[in-house]
C-alpha cells in the first residue's frame, strides 16, 4: 500500500485498463515463478511497528505530521491515523546477534522519535488499541493528510455503499457505526517479514498461518475500544469490520471479505495472488508505464506496479510480498497478527518465537498443514483473538488444548530448534523464549494486565471505567519505557 495517490474520480475506463494491467502482471509473474532467479539465498527478516501518540492526558494527540516533520527520518512514516507513526527497521539476518542489533536500532529509533514527539507535547505508546480512544477521536478529519489514505476510504465507503457497522461482543458489547475507516487507525501492529524461495513459500505461509492463534493468545494486548472490555485482541474483530466493503447481502452470498484469513492451505505463492485478482474488484485501479511482458524479454525485473498495488489492499493476516530490492527480485511472508507492545523487549520475544517455530514446523518431514484442517486453524485464530493465553485451541496429537499449556511443553521446543537453524546465538535464544514460557507461567501478556489494572482501579481505588482506562494507560506507558517484559509488570 505504499503508493501515494492524488484524489481522483475513477472511470469505468480506469477500472477496465487496470483488471486487464493487474492480469498481465499476473501472467508475468507465473512466468518469472518458473524460471526466474529470485534472491532467496539467506532468510532475511524485517519488522514494522506502528506507535501511538498520546498527550500528558493520555488522550491521542493528533499530531504525526508535525512530529515526522521534525524527525526527518525515512525509517518512519505515516499511518491511517493522525495519532499513528510507522517504523520500520531496518532488514537483516537474526543469526548471531541479530536480536540484538534490532533491539539497538528500535530502542534507538523510538528514542528519536520519543524526543521529538516530547517538543510537541506527546510521547510515544506501543499498544494494540488505545483504551482511551472514542468516537470523536475516529473520525475522517483525523485521518492522516496522505492523500492515498483518503482515497482508499473514498473507495471503501463507496464499495460499501452504507455506514459501516461494528458489532463486538466479548466481555461486553460495542454496537456502533461509522462513515469512514477511521476507527481502523485503532489497530496498531507488529508485522514480521521473513524473505523465503519460490520452492519453499508455500510452506512457510502454511505454517503461519498454523500457528497464528497460537501467536495472537501469546500476544495479545487489545482488551478495550471505546471504553467497553470486549476481546482480549479487540484488534481483529475490528480490522475485520472496520475495512469491510461488504453490505449485509454480499456477505450472505458469501463474498470474501477484505480483511481474510484465507479458506485453503496452497501450494504456491501464485495462489494467494491469483485468489486476490480473481476474488477482489479493484480499490484503486491506478496504472503505470511499464509493459512487465516487454520488461521480461528484455532481461530486466519488471515491478508488477498493479499486481503489488492491488495485493496491498487485500488485507490477509499473512501476506504474500513480492519486491525488488538493490535490482532482484525476492519474496516474503508478511505475518501480521500481532498488536504492538507492550515493550520492545515483548516484540522481540514474539518475533523470535514466530521466526522459530514458523521454520521448524515449514521444514518438517510432517507438515503441521496436513494434521490440521484449515477450518480449525481458522477457529483457533478467532478464538484466540477473544480468549487470549485462556483460549482452547485444536493441535493435532493434542486435541483441545489450553494455548499457555500448549506452548511451553509443545511449541517452545520447536521454536528454540527453529532458531537454531536460523543460527541466533543460544544466549538471544533462551532470554527470549524465556519471556514466552514466562507469559504462559503467569499468564500475564498485555490484554491480561490492562484488564487487571481497569479492574484493581474500578474496585479498589473506585474509578469509572474513563478514568480507570486513563489511570491505566498512563502506568502502561511508564511500565513500557523500562522495557521490562510484560509478565513482570506489577498490578498497582
Amino acid at each position: 500500500m505504499g503508493k501515494d495517490v492524488s484524489p481522483v474520480v475513477f472511470s469505468r475506463e480506469d477500472r477496465v485498463r487496470y483488471r486487464q494491467k493487474v492480469r498481465r502482471c499476473l501472467d508475468v509473474f507465473a512466468l518469472m515463478l518458473d524460471d526466474f532467479e529470485f534472491d532467496a539465498e539467506r532468510p532475511t527478516t524485517g519488522l514494522e511497528i506502528e506507535l501511538n501518540l498520546v498527550d500528558k492526558d493520555a488522550e491521542p494527540a493528533m499530531r504525526n505530521a508535525e512530529i515526522l516533520a521534525n524527525l526527518a527520518d525515512p525509517t518512519f512514516q505515516t499511518e491511517l491515523g493522525q495519532f499513528n507513526l510507522e517504523l520500520n527497521a531496518r532488514p537483516r539476518l537474526i543469526e548471531g546477534d541479530g536480536f540484538a542489533d534490532y533491539q539497538h536500532d528500535i530502542e534507538a529509533s523510538i528514542g528519536r522519535a520519543e524526543d521529538r514527539a516530547n517538543k510537541a507535547d506527546a510521547t510515544i505508546v506501543l499498544i494494540g488499541i488505545l483504551p482511551t480512544l472514542t468516537p470523536r477521536h475516529l473520525v475522517l478529519g483525523n485521518l492522516s493528510s496522505n492523500e492515498r489514505y483518503w482515497a482508499l476510504n473514498e473507495q471503501i465507503v463507496a464499495a460499501r455503499g452504507e455506514d459501516i457497522g461494528l458489532d463486538i461482543r466479548g466481555v461486553e458489547r460495542l454496537q456502533t457505526f461509522t462513515d469512514s475507516i477511521a476507527p481502523e487507525s485503532a489497530c496498531t501492529s507488529v508485522q514480521f517479514h521473513l524473505q523465503v524461495a519460490p520452492d519453499t513459500f508455500a510452506d512457510y505461509w502454511n505454517a503461519a498461518q498454523s500457528i497464528s492463534g497460537i501467536q495472537v493468545g501469546i500476544g495479545a494486548n487489545s482488551p478495550y475500544l471505546y471504553g467497553k472490555q470486549l476481546w482480549a485482541e479487540t484488534r481483529i474483530a475490528l480490522f475485520e469490520q472496520a475495512t469491510d466493503t461488504r453490505p449485509d447481502e454480499l456477505k450472505s452470498q458469501g463474498v470474501r471479505p477484505r480483511v481474510w484469513f484465507g479458506e485453503r492451505w496452497i501450494t504456491s505463492i501464485f495462489d494467494l495472488f491469483e485468489e486476490n485478482v480473481r476474488y477482489f474488484p479493484p480499490l484503486l485501479p491506478i496504472t503505470d508505464d511499464e509493459d512487465p511482458v516487454e520488461v521480461l524479454h528484455n532481461g530486466g525485473v519488471p515491478r508488477l506496479g498493479e499486481l503489488r498495488l492491488h495485493n496491498g489492499t487485500v488485507y490477509r493476516w499473512n501476506r504474500p510480498v513480492y519486491d525488488i530490492t538493490n535490482g532482484r527480485p525476492h519474496l516474503r511472508v508478511e505475518n501480521r497478527v500481532l498488536p504492538a507492545g507492550p515493550t520492545v523487549v515483548d516484540m522481540l520475544a514474539n518475533a523470535a518465537f514466530y521466526f522459530g517455530l514458523v521454520r521448524d514446523l515449514a521444514e518438517d518431514d510432517r507438515p503441521i498443514w496436513s494434521q490440521l484442517p484449515f477450518t480449525k486453524a481458522e477457529e483457533n485464530f478467532h478464538a484466540a483473538a477473544r480468549r487470549g493465553l485462556d483460549a482452547r485451541v485444536y493441535w493435532p496429537r493434542h486435541g483441545e488444548v489450553r494455548i499457555a499449556d500448549l506452548v511451553p511443553d509443545v511449541l517452545l521446543p520447536r521454536a528454540a530448534a527453529g532458531l537454531d537453524r536460523f543460527g541466533v546465538a543460544p544466549h538471544h535464544r533462551d532470554h527470549l523464549l524465556t519471556i514466552i514460557a514466562e507469559r504462559c507461567r503467569t499468564g500475564q501478556n498485555g490484554a491480561a494486565w490492562q484488564t487487571a489494572m481497569v479492574r484493581a482501579a474500578e474496585r479498589k481505588r473506585g474509578l469509572d471505567r474513563t478514568t480507570a482506562l486513563h489511570h491505566m494507560l498512563t502506568r502502561y506507558g511508564e511500565l513500557q519505557r523500562t522495557n521490562d517484559p510484560v509478565h513482570t509488570w506489577p498490578i498497582d
